[in-house]
């Protein structure tokens, strides 16, 4: 049975390659970018399959006009894929407060908006599936990343509690959780100037180790993009899909180190407990 997806960030990476490959499977796309003309090839070969809107989801106010128009004129839409985002690659005292802020707004805040917009949608319809683009790095960190981790962090805890509280209307959220993935990953960070006191730490070994490839960029896209595809024909949704071996392997260190920490701590943890 064909769907409607609503994706953003579709210029590149997995929002595009989800566009192409819904298209192709005769699904219909609603897909937002800043700029309209990268999606130009594929409106001219599937025509009206493809809607297509001018989208930065750092404006508030755009977002919402956005998302209302594409419900309006599509009808129901069955999947909206919060993809549009990206990552500040420095150490934390090395990033000016624009950086920050406009990290923060794209990847936390433009979520939050498209989300929000969308909601009363898919309350309206019955019932829906939102799918937010993750990463690994909202389980896990590494070092010269932690203003990505920051908001890949809040946007988790987010979804947590919004598939909670939006359970009772069919709308069902999964967090999409790739590791490093073979999409231009390197080129795409945003960097900051460098202080030279981090060269010998770990933030430095991480940035050499970008540059001389021992930091691993193992994730297929094309495989990644199908999972997420796949994933959205079961039902009940997965809070989670892990997708890479990066993924399993240091999430899972993570979760197991965080564990050990909080059973380390239970007999002072209950102790502080009222008497009354």
């Amino acid at each position: 049975m064909t769907k409607t997806w609503f994706i953003t960030g579709t210029s590149s990476g997995f929002g595009r390659g989800l566009t192409e490959n819904l298209l192709a499977r005769g699904d219909r796309v609603a897909a937002t970018l800043r700029k309209v003309g990268a999606l130009n090839d594929l409106k001219a070969r599937y025509g009206e399959q493809l809607w297509v809107a001018a989208l930065d989801v750092t404006d508030t106010q755009a977002v919402r006009r956005v998302v209302d128009c594409a419900f309006e004129e599509l009808g129901r839409i069955d999947v909206v894929v919060n993809n549009a985002g990206y990552a500040l690659f420095c150490a934390a005292e090395e990033a000016s407060d624009e950086q920050v802020r406009q990290q923060i707004d794209t990847n936390i805040l433009g979520s939050l908006a498209v989300i929000r917009a969308a909601l009363p949608h898919l309350r309206a319809q019955g019932g829906g599936r939102i799918m937010q683009i993750s990463s690994a790095g909202g389980q896990t960190t590494y070092p010269n990343f932690s203003f990505y981790h920051t908001t890949k962090w809040a946007v988790e805890g987010f979804c947590d509690t919004l598939a909670q509280e939006v359970a009772h209307f069919g709308i069902e959220v999964t967090l999409v959780e790739p590791g490093a993935t073979k999409t231009g990953f390197k080129d795409g960070l945003v960097r900051a100037p460098l202080i030279a006191a981090y060269e010998h730490t770990p933030a430095g070994d991480v940035r050499r180790g970008l540059e001389d490839g021992t930091f691993p960029v193992k994730g297929d896209p094309d495989k990644i993009v199908q999972a997420i595809i796949d994933c959205v024909q079961h039902s009940p949704a997965p809070r989670r899909l892990a997708l890479g071996r990066d993924s399993y392997t240091d999430m899972r260190a993570s979760l197991v180190m965080r564990l050990a920490a909080l059973d380390e701590q239970k007999l002072l943890t209950l102790s502080t407990d009222s008497d009354e």
